[in-house]
Formats: structure tokens, C-alpha cells, sequence
């Protein structure tokens, strides 16, 4: 048989039974070969059964285009018969550009790079594009493909160069690339995988390559756990936690030597002049790369356990935290692509015909480290430290794709002045930069180059925001959603946890319903390279789950115990507060709390509802107990708040976080002259505006604090009335002994074990700053 056409030629001549015959048979229908005039040598060669071309055509071309037809296949599985004549033409077309790029590399590619680049990328664009559809035009993160991906699979489009046709496309995929493209450490790299010693205590590769039995997953799935405490110097009071028999408690070394953490090379060198300006200058030399905070949170991250860090001040400690988890993150990723490439480099070496089991190193999906994050100036803080952390000096810059535009969207605005208002400090810290709460990136990094606004299926780390990501993973009955990328996320990390409280909790529990499920379509995975775990569905057993708070809150505590899963454990810091924020009251101020009994934890809504409007409300109805703030921490507490003072027709006004500027100027002033008796506040409305509230005299907290400090905030308002009527302040506090770890925050750990205890009201004065 002759030369075969190939490419669009061959399209535009193909009728659609042919097109159908060559896209299910992996070859071309006889009627397009080409004879020429003189006769050919005849051959006689023996084909493999799954042989899909001719034996014109070189061994190594074979085993390529095999590869592809299979993926091809698993890709068609799913496809509706209305879909199969516009696959087929796309299929026809993407062929003709991927030719001559898989013969040129079709020597050791495990994979053609029209899989990677045309026909896998082209569908995730098509999936963004309609999720995109119905999220708000001014923070379509759908768009994150926008400028990447959909300039790639447009060879007309010019905005962005490196991106525009499937070679440079190919150049961010693990399968097609090896470890000797890696210059530099690659040595390195090799010298420590033949290193019997280095490969057995690596955390990293103790963690990954473990193999659990059915015994061991049956235990950690219906067994409770056992826990030991310890007490760290910097830490304080930790609790480790583990279902499996085989578990340390952890200890922390008294000799810190950066080769016991086991970083990838170049960390070794960045990581010091990163992390410098944290560093004082009483740092022992021994530590001097790690603050005491940073040197033990690493300590438990780098042993894979699951981390619950409560303590996290965006103030204070908040950044040292980010560059610790960022360094923890990268360290994961840098290892697992090395891993990768080195066993694409010894699959390619290895003699055709044979088969081994020794390269299971993926998942069933790309994504291995997905990052939880309130604000896209998070977002924007973290890339910048990973880039920080791959340059390893001035000379060797490393090259970040789609960083202009990436910094135009997650940027702030420096011609947009903030407002002229006093805001507490902590405040400041928290709302600083950009912060719109919707988003999501998709970030590739291998050892010298870094892509922003990489499809989902094509990166390593996606970072996002809650709302960010239930966008995207929708409801069950929507037709478009996904979640298939959240398949083999190895490392989860929600930072700021607390924020998302006053956010919308939901979107975290969503998330954490359809994270580690089985994927509902192959998405082109080579299943002879995916680990077992992940094809057992044990996903969620080898999963890192790192979560920093401000507080302590029985919802975040409900995420760390019901889904962590993790085989090697759970350590969580577990202080108690000595001393409440009631300390920092400074204005002479009788407190009174009264305690609510209920049954059980669900009965407490409606008890605390009834408890006030009987024995709270009658006592503030009288003209002299005017200026009355109640503050609700809940949301759907305040709408009932507010239809009852409707329906009794109570001189009231209220502020919560959905009121117009406007309204609000309004209810703040009828509030201060005293027309409205009772002004009803909610506490997100505080979280988000910080605004003093004048004309306080009598405070009533119809539940405490989520965040303990608002309590001294409210408090310490009463100081702003002028009319110096200070001997009619009151303060009155309804709490229960389901709000143990609230009541604790505001009047510490003692006074709290005596109010739980006695069933009686506990009357309390604060004179100043002293309890």
C-alpha cells in the first residue's frame, strides 16, 4: 500500500462514513491510500493485535499513535451520537498540528502532544466557558482560561505567544517530558532516587508510596481514635490523634538541620533569603532559616499528618504561616513532577514489549495541592512566593507565563484611595489588597518555568476561594458541573478559616462532599501510571489536610475530626484561653450573663428566642432603657428578631449586611438622637464595616461573639456617647453550655468552668483594664 494522506488534506476528502470509519478504527479507509507507480519491496512482519498502523510506519511511532487511539476512545466513550460529526472534524483538524511535533518527539514520548494540548484542553475550555456563562461579568474567574487556554487551541489569536500552539502547550505536560529538560538538579535528583537510604526516609516518599491493606482502611472508617497530648515550647498544648494501632506520638528535635527536612534543591538555597525578613536577630544559628512558630508547624507538615493550627493573627503570625505552608506545598509538588519525569525518562529507556508496575507515580487527575483562600490578595500573595521560591538568584529568573495579566486581575487599584475612616488594626491587615471573594487559578510549575491560568486537568496547584469553587462544582440536577479535578488532591490547605464564617459556610462543606470522589471520566489518564490508592478510591486516606484559623468554632472543629481522614493522623493545637477579652474593656461596665437551658444542641435556637422575648425584652421596653444595642450573630436569628419587633410594633431600627449605605446612615442616626429605642446589629455587618456605633447606653448580646474581641470592640463603644450618663450602662449576655469555647474567649478559661457548673446568673464588673 502506498503513502497515505494525512491531515486537513485528508478531511476535506473524506466522506462522513470514512471520517467515522478512521476516528473508530485508528486508520484511514483504503480508498485514501496513495499508489505510486513503482512497484515496492514486499514485507512480511508479524502485527500485534492491537497494532493501529501500517508497517511503513517506525516501532516507536506505533507505540505512540496506540496510546493515542486509546485515549481517543476513553475520551469518546461518554460522547452523545448529535456530538460525533464535530469531534470528528476537530479530531481531523488537530491532527494535521500534531503530526509533525510527534514525529519529531516520538522518540521516548509516552504520550502524543495533540492529547495533551489540542483535544484534552480544548474540551476543559469549552466547560470554563459555560461555567463562566453564569458567574458575574466583574469577577468571571471562568476566565482564568480566557488568555491561556483558549489562545492555545486559537492559532489565529496572538495575545499570548507562548501559548498559542500545542509544542509550548506540551512543554507544561508531565507526560511528555523528562527529567534530563530539567537542567541543573537533575543529578541531584538522580543521585538521591538511587540512594536506597534517601528513598526510605524521605517523608514524601514514606507518605506516597505506602500501601494500605483492607484491614488498615476498614480501621481508620469505623474505629475512633485514639490521642496522646504533648506540649510543644511554641505551640502549646497539642492533641495527636490516629485510628491505626502503629502511631508516635511526635517529638520535636532539639538539633534543627535543614537536611532532615528533605526539600527539593533548590528550596534549600531560596527558602533563607525568603524567609529572612521574619527572622530576628536572637534566632539561634541553627535555626536561622525557621522562626520558632515556622520551625515546628513545619515539623508536623513535613510528616504528612493532618494540621489544625487555631491561633493563626493576620497581625502577627499570618505570614509567617503562609510562607510555611507555601514552602510545604512546593516542596510536595517539585517532588512529585521529579518523580514523574525521572520514570518517563527510565520508561523511555526501558526495551519495547516489557511491562512493569514500578511506575504508578500519579493520580487519576493532575491537581495534587488545592489551596483555600478568603481574597484574591491571598491568592496573589502565595504565587508571588512560589516564584520567590523558585529564582534562585538575580541571573536565573524563572519564567511565569500570564503574570501581567494575572497581576492586573488580583491586584489592587493604586488610584483607588481607601476611605477616609479609622479602622482597627486588625482589620486593616485582614481587608488589605484586593478583596473579591470569587476565584479560582489554576497554577503548573515545574522546576524552571511556572504557568498561571492553567486548565484544572493541566495543573499542579489550584487555588481558590469557597465561592470560587461551588461555582464551578455546582448542584446535583445542573447540567454543567465538575468536579472530577478535586480527584487526587493530596494536599488540602484552607487558610483563614475563620473568614469563611462570616462568608458562607456552605460553599466549605460543599467542597469537602466532592473532594477524593472517583472521577466520572477518564480525562486521558494513563492507567498503568496511576498509584492503587487512587484506583482503590483511598484517595482521602492519603490526604494532607492543613487548616489555620483565628479561633476556635465547633464548625471549623466539625471539619477537622469528620473529614480528615488521613492514615497517619491529626494534630491540633488545643490551648485554652487564660484570659478573656473582657479584659480589655475599659470603660466601668456592669456585665451581666445569663445562662439558657436547653435539652439539646438543636433546641437552643428556639430556646434562646423564647428566653428573650419573655424574661430580656420586658425588662428594656421601658422609656428609660433607651439606646438598647442587641447584637445577633446570626443571620436568620436577626430576620426573626426583626419580623417579631414588626409584628409588636416596637420602636426599633436595623442594620445588617445586605443595608444600603443610606439606610444605614439613617438607622445610625435615629439611633444616636434616641427616635428608635432598639437598633438591631448583626455581627457581619461589624466583621465587614467596623463602624463605631454612637449613643450606646444599654448592650445586650443575643448570643456571644463569634470573633472574642467584637465583644471588647462593642464594649468600649459606650465611651463615644457624649452625654455622659455613665451610671445607666448595662451589658447583658445570653450564652448556654453548648457556647463553652465562646464564653471562654471572652472571660477566660477559670470563670467559665464556674459558670458552667452553676446553673445560676453570673453578675460581673469591670473596672478599666481590670478584671
Amino acid at each position: 500500500m502506498g503513502k497515505r494522506r494525512g491531515g486537513r488534506e485528508l478531511a476535506r476528502g473524506l466522506s462522513k462514513r470514512q471520517r467515522k470509519h478512521l476516528r473508530q478504527f485508528g486508520e484511514q479507509h483504503p480508498v485514501c491510500d496513495r499508489v505510486s507507480g513503482r512497484p515496492e519491496a514486499t514485507q512480511i512482519c508479524e502485527l500485534s493485535d492491537n497494532s493501529d498502523k501500517s508497517s511503513a510506519e517506525s516501532d516507536s511511532e506505533t507505540e505512540v499513535e496506540q496510546v493515542s487511539v486509546y485515549h481517543k476512545l476513553l475520551a469518546t466513550l461518554k460522547a452523545s451520537p448529535e456530538s460525533e460529526s464535530e469531534e470528528e472534524e476537530d479530531e481531523s483538524e488537530s491532527e494535521e498540528s500534531g503530526e509533525s511535533e510527534t514525529e519529531l518527539d516520538s522518540e521516548g514520548s509516552q504520550e502524543p502532544k495533540e492529547t495533551v494540548g489540542g483535544e484534552e484542553e480544548q474540551n476543559d475550555v469549552q466547560e470554563q466557558e459555560e461555567v463562566t456563562a453564569k458567574d458575574p461579568p466583574e469577577q468571571a474567574l471562568g476566565q482564568e482560561q480566557a488568555d491561556g487556554v483558549e489562545t492555545s487551541c486559537d492559532p489565529n489569536h496572538g495575545a499570548i505567544e507562548e501559548f498559542t500552539d500545542v509544542k509550548h502547550e506540551a512543554e507544561f505536560s508531565l507526560e511528555t517530558n523528562f527529567m534530563e529538560e530539567e537542567n541543573g538538579d537533575c543529578d541531584a535528583d538522580k543521585r538521591e532516587s538511587s540512594s536506597s537510604q534517601a528513598f526510605s526516609e524521605d517523608p514524601f516518599k514514606q507518605h506516597m508510596n505506602k500501601e494500605l491493606e483492607e484491614k488498615e482502611v476498614e480501621k481508620i472508617s469505623t474505629l475512633s481514635k485514639t490521642s496522646s497530648q504533648s506540649k510543644w515550647p511554641r505551640l502549646g498544648q497539642l492533641t495527636f490523634s490516629s485510628t491505626l494501632e502503629k502511631h508516635t506520638t511526635l517529638k520535636l528535635d532539639k538539633e534543627f538541620n535543614m537536611k532532615q527536612l528533605y526539600l527539593h534543591k533548590p528550596l534549600e538555597s531560596t527558602w533563607p533569603k525568603v524567609n529572612k525578613h521574619f527572622l530576628s536577630s536572637a534566632s539561634k544559628p541553627s535555626d536561622s532559616s525557621f522562626t520558632p512558630l515556622q520551625r515546628e508547624l513545619f515539623c508536623i507538615m513535613n510528616t504528612y499528618r493532618d494540621l489544625f493550627y487555631p491561633e493563626r493573627n493576620a497581625l502577627t503570625n499570618g505570614e509567617e504561616i503562609r510562607h510555611a505552608y507555601c514552602l510545604h506545598a512546593l516542596n510536595h509538588i517539585l517532588k512529585a513532577n521529579a518523580q514523574v519525569l525521572s520514570n518517563n525518562a527510565k520508561k523511555r529507556d526501558q526495551k519495547p514489549g516489557t511491562d512493569s508496575d514500578d511506575y504508578r507515580d500519579q493520580g487519576l487527575t493532575r491537581p495534587k495541592v488545592l489551596m483555600i483562600v478568603p481574597f484574591r490578595e491571598c491568592a496573589l500573595r502565595i504565587v508571588h512566593i512560589f516564584i520567590s521560591l523558585l529564582e534562585v538568584n538575580e541571573k536565573r529568573k524563572i519564567d511565569v507565563s500570564n503574570k501581567k495579566r494575572f497581576k492586573g486581575e488580583f491586584g489592587s487599584d493604586p488610584d483607588e484611595k481607601p476611605p477616609n475612616l479609622k479602622r482597627p488594626e486588625d482589620y486593616e491587615a485582614i481587608f488589605a489588597g484586593n478583596i473579591d471573594d470569587h476565584f479560582r487559578i489554576g497554577v503548573a510549575i515545574l522546576q524552571k518555568s511556572m504557568r498561571l491560568y492553567a486548565p484544572f486537568y493541566s495543573s499542579d496547584i489550584i487555588i481558590a476561594s469557597p465561592l470560587g469553587m461551588r461555582t464551578i462544582i455546582g448542584t446535583e440536577g445542573e447540567k454543567k458541573r465538575d468536579f472530577d479535578f478535586l480527584s487526587s488532591i493530596e494536599m488540602l490547605i484552607i487558610d483563614q478559616a475563620d473568614i469563611y464564617l462570616m462568608q458562607n459556610w456552605e460553599h466549605v462543606l460543599h467542597l469537602m462532599k466532592h473532594i477524593n470522589l472517583l472521577p466520572l471520566d477518564s480525562h486521558g489518564v494513563d492507567f498503568s501510571r496511576v498509584r492503587m490508592p487512587n484506583l482503590n478510591n483511598w484517595s482521602k486516606y492519603y490526604r494532607q489536610t492543613l487548616l489555620f484559623s483565628a479561633l476556635q468554632d465547633p464548625q471549623i472543629n466539625a471539619i477537622f475530626n469528620k473529614h480528615c481522614f488521613n492514615y497517619m493522623g491529626q494534630v491540633a493545637v488545643r490551648n485554652v484561653p487564660l484570659i478573656g477579652s473582657i479584659s480589655r474593656v475599659v470603660v466601668q461596665l456592669p456585665h451581666v450573663f445569663r445562662r439558657i437551658e436547653a435539652e439539646n444542641l438543636t433546641s437552643v435556637i428556639d430556646t434562646r428566642f423564647q428566653f428573650f422575648i419573655d424574661k430580656v425584652l420586658p425588662e428594656y421596653r421601658d422609656a428609660i432603657m433607651s439606646h438598647t444595642l442587641i447584637y445577633v450573630p446570626s443571620y436568620f436569628d436577626y430576620v426573626r428578631l426583626r419580623n417579631y419587633f414588626k409584628k409588636e410594633e416596637l420602636n426599633f431600627t436595623h442594620i445588617c449586611e445586605y443595608a444600603k449605605k443610606a439606610g444605614i446612615c439613617r438607622a445610625r442616626r435615629f439611633f444616636l438622637k434616641g427616635e428608635k429605642q432598639f437598633l438591631l446589629l448583626t455581627e457581619r455587618f461589624h466583621f465587614y464595616k467596623r463602624y463605631t456605633i454612637k449613643g450606646i447606653r444599654n448592650l445586650i448580646f443575643y448570643e456571644l461573639p463569634t470573633y472574642s474581641h467584637f465583644y471588647s470592640e462593642l464594649c468600649n463603644m459606650m465611651k463615644a456617647t457624649d452625654s455622659g450618663v455613665d451610671a445607666t450602662w448595662t451589658c447583658t449576655v445570653l450564652y448556654s453550655k453548648y457556647d463553652a469555647q465562646k464564653l471562654a474567649a471572652v472571660v477566660g478559661i477559670d470563670r467559665t468552668a464556674q459558670m458552667l457548673q452553676s446553673k445560676k446568673n453570673v453578675h460581673l464588673f469591670v473596672t478599666g483594664e481590670n478584671e
